[in-house]
C-alpha cells in the first residue's frame, strides 16, 4: 500500500501547506485526519509546527496610520522649527516604538512570529541597521504602536482628525 502522495516511482509530489486553527472536535478531528494520512519520507520530511494563533493586522490599519496620525504630526508637528515627512515619521516611530527582539519573550502577541521578528540587523561592515517592519506586529502589536504615537503626537500639540479609538477599534 502506497501512502498519499508517493507515486509508483517512489517520488512524492510536493505536499501542500495546510494551516488549520484549532477551535473546537471537529477542527481536532480534521488534524487527526490529515496525520493518519501524511506521507512517511525520509529524504523529504513533513514539518509539523503547532503554536498559538496570532491575528494579523489589518489593512486597514496600516490605511488609518498613513491617512490620519502620520499625515497629522508631518503636517503639523515642528521640531526645533522643522518639520519632517511622513516617511521620516514613519521611521522615527519604528525605531522607538517597534518591540525590541532582546525582549520578545515579554511581548510575544505583539508580533507575529517571534522566531524570525528582528528590530535591529548589521550591514557587512558591522552598522546597525533598524530592519524591523510594522508589518511585524499582530493586530494587538499594531495597536499598542498606534497608541504610542498618537501620544508623542499629542505632546507636540497635534490636533488629529481622526480619533485613536476610530483608528484602534480596527485592531
Amino acid at each position: 500500500m502506497l501512502h498519499v502522495g508517493i507515486t509508483m516511482e517512489n517520488k512524492r509530489t510536493p505536499y501542500p501547506t495546510r494551516t488549520i486553527l484549532i477551535t473546537g472536535p471537529k477542527s481536532l478531528e480534521t488534524v487527526a485526519q490529515i496525520l493518519r494520512y501524511l506521507p512517511i519520507d525520509d529524504k523529504k520530511p513533513i514539518e509539523i509546527v503547532v503554536r498559538e494563533h496570532v491575528k494579523k493586522r489589518k489593512n486597514d490599519q496600516n490605511s488609518l496610520y498613513w491617512a490620519g496620525p502620520l499625515k497629522d504630526i508631518a503636517e503639523q508637528a515642528y521640531i526645533d522649527g522643522r518639520q519632517y515627512s511622513a516617511e521620516i515619521w514613519h521611521y522615527f516611530f519604528k525605531a522607538e516604538y517597534l518591540p525590541e527582539d532582546n525582549y520578545i519573550d515579554n511581548y510575544k502577541d505583539l508580533v507575529k512570529n517571534e522566531e524570525t521578528y528582528e528590530k535591529w540587523g548589521g550591514t557587512p561592515r558591522g552598522d546597525r541597521i533598524l530592519t524591523g517592519s510594522t508589518t511585524d506586529l499582530s493586530v494587538k502589536g499594531f495597536a499598542q504602536f498606534l497608541e504610542q504615537v498618537y501620544a508623542y503626537g499629542a505632546n507636540l500639540g497635534v490636533q488629529f482628525r481622526a480619533s485613536p479609538s476610530e483608528v484602534l477599534r480596527y485592531g
